[in-house]
């Protein structure tokens, strides 16, 4: 029983592994680079902290 877990474990964990990779792979070839490195977040934290209530 136990060894059946275990092979089902690693199998799921293959297929987790494949699937980011294909994630990456998909990711890179539709997004610009500069657009995944762009730091949008910390512009509007930086506008959130200059507006005073």
């Amino acid at each position: 029983m136990w060894n059946i877990l275990e092979y089902a474990a690693w199998a799921l964990s293959a297929l987790f592994g494949l699937l980011m990779i294909a994630d990456l792979v998909r990711i890179d070839t539709t997004y610009d680079n500069e657009l995944l490195i762009s730091s949008r977040e910390g512009e509007i934290e930086a506008t959130a902290e200059r507006h005073e209530i």
